[in-house]
């Protein structure tokens, strides 16, 4: 049985708290639930490790429409956690006046 998680929508999303066979479809619904929410800049903690996860969740950036740019951390995580820019809501389309 799936059971929904609840997580904070604070934009930094820490995946060594999820299961690494989770990561991708985790980092898919947070960047969807943050674009939802407004939010333009996330923070994605994968870890250093082996690297495995890191370009699986590259890979996932490099690909989602929401991503506007993807940006290294300029603090000591930098290896180990990525800055995504996430694209504007569109401005809604007017209907030309008369």
């Amino acid at each position: 049985m799936d059971e929904k998680i609840h997580y904070p929508m604070d934009g930094v999303l820490d995946l060594h708290v999820f299961h690494p066979r989770d990561a991708v479809d985790v980092t898919r619904e947070y960047l969807r639930a943050c674009h939802a929410a407004g939010l333009r800049r996330v923070r994605i903690i994968h870890g250093k490790g082996r690297s495995v996860l890191r370009g699986r969740i590259r890979r996932v950036l490099n690909d989602h429409p929401l991503v506007e740019a993807i940006e290294r951390p300029m603090d000591r995580s930098g290896w180990g956690a990525v800055i995504v820019i996430l694209r504007p809501e569109p401005a809604p389309v007017s209907a030309p006046s008369d």
